[in-house]
């Protein structure tokens, strides 16, 4: 019993000191759950069977006769399975029974407390490195980039660049800069931070996750400037981030979604500016006089993440890449009976499964852009990541032919921590040219 109460409070002290966001263990919360899978990696095979262990604790106390409803899924797809198991002393195990495919099987929980229904999720994966996309590669995916940014090349690149010294330090600057991309009168907006000492420098460029919103607080990764690069925050939208947040509110209320702009042609379609303006972006950071003449990392999370992968897939430029469950990365994948990526199309919106929205995707997914880079490339995601799905990460991983390394972190929603934040750049720094 003493055991027991000393890694329940482990555990209460390890969420007394986590940051306000959404993560597995919610902040300040009086409950917790801790699930515990049979084999520590969450990994099986197809064919074999799994079982996990849940505990749930109410003010650290193991609850006692608490009737837990549980269903079973395959990953961002509707139970298939649903059972009741009953805690005694906090504790109970649910069998999962196996896949035949490989694939993420969801166990989705639910325990009503006091009138009040706690909720939780564990993921475990059946051979993942065995699954491959949906999506295919048009015949002429390379020819059609190709042409594209030889065509937003020729847009000139104009632009300016004023101080933000509230986000510089006593060894760094911060700079905000607009940039003309794709044609004349298109820009987007960056911040630049660099260190003040004279030098030359790596370039990093960090595209935005998404949505339309201002740019995250530039200071929250100063450490790249003040560790020796270049290191380019940028939006996607050419809205200002000095706007204030009702701005970017009713901006965004009014634009709407715009992953599904364009959607039925390749050429109209909205990312397409949004690809060819980071290889932009590429073109001024490597324009830069203390720019060293040789490193451009690009790196990101979520819809940065694919940006990234995106960018280090068209841009020959760039010498390493870090990636964050990426979005955008076998998007059609629904149509095989499994998860696809965000923005989950076909799980959310309506009139996507036509051929011509499914075959501009594929011109689009970060799945095809994997297969050309040559770099190497370091990705991370977790297994209970209900906005980009395990699935999709391990097929981006999977299709990649280039040196590549992986940090798995299953408990991991859609979120990474300050310390694997930080060990990106530490991963950078041993890629360096």
């Amino acid at each position: 019993m003493k055991s027991l109460l000393k890694q329940v409070w482990t555990y209460l002290l390890i969420l007394a000191v986590m940051p306000l966001k959404a993560e597995n263990y919610p902040y300040r919360s009086d409950v917790l759950w801790v699930t515990v899978p049979d084999h520590a990696d969450w990994l099986y095979e197809t064919g074999e069977q799994a079982e996990v262990e849940i505990q749930f604790y109410k003010y650290g106390i193991p609850q006692n006769e608490v009737e837990v409803t549980y269903e079973l899924g395959s990953d961002m797809m509707p139970a298939d399975k649903s059972g009741k198991v009953t805690l005694k002393n906090g504790r109970a195990v649910i069998r999962l029974g196996t896949m035949k495919e490989p694939g993420f099987l969801d166990c989705r929980l639910s325990a009503k407390v006091n009138e009040t229904t706690y909720k939780h999720h564990i993921k475990v994966g059946f051979s993942p490195e065995k699954l491959q996309p949906y999506t295919q590669q048009p015949a002429d995916f390379n020819e059609f980039w190709e042409k594209a940014m030889e065509e937003a090349a020729r847009c000139p690149m104009k632009y300016t660049i004023e101080p933000a010294p509230e986000y510089a330090t006593e060894t760094t600057e911060c700079y905000l800069v607009k940039l003309q991309c794709f044609r004349r009168g298109t820009y987007i907006y960056g911040y630049l931070t660099r260190p003040k000492a004279a030098g030359s420098y790596p370039v990093v460029l960090c595209p935005p996750g998404a949505g339309i919103k201002t740019i995250k607080e530039p200071k929250r990764h100063i450490y790249y400037a003040e560790k020796g690069y270049i290191r380019f925050e940028m939006e996607i939208h050419g809205l200002n981030p000095k706007m204030t947040t009702e701005e970017f509110k009713e901006i965004s209320s009014a634009f709407g979604n715009y992953l599904t702009y364009g959607i039925d042609n390749r050429d109209n379609y909205y990312m397409k500016k949004v690809y060819l303006a980071c290889v932009r972006a590429v073109d001024y950071l490597t324009s830069l006089p203390d720019w060293d003449g040789k490193n451009v990392i690009v790196q990101g999370g979520s819809q940065g993440g694919a940006l990234a992968l995106v960018t280090a897939g068209l841009d020959k430029r760039v010498t390493a890449c870090v990636a964050n469950h990426p979005a955008l990365s076998d998007m059609a994948g629904y149509k095989a009976g499994r998860a696809g990526g965000y923005p989950h199309f076909f799980k959310k919106y309506k009139g996507m499964d036509t051929p011509e929205k499914v075959e501009t995707m594929a011109y689009y997914d970060v799945v095809n852009f994997a297969k050309q880079i040559e770099v190497p490339v370091y990705m991370t995601w977790g297994y209970n990541d209900d906005t980009c799905p395990p699935t999709t990460s391990y097929i981006v991983y999977n299709v990649l032919a280039c040196p590549k390394e992986a940090l798995i972190t299953p408990i991991n929603e859609h979120w990474t921590s300050e310390a694997t934040e930080y060990g990106h750049l530490k991963w950078i720094q041993k890629h360096l040219k």
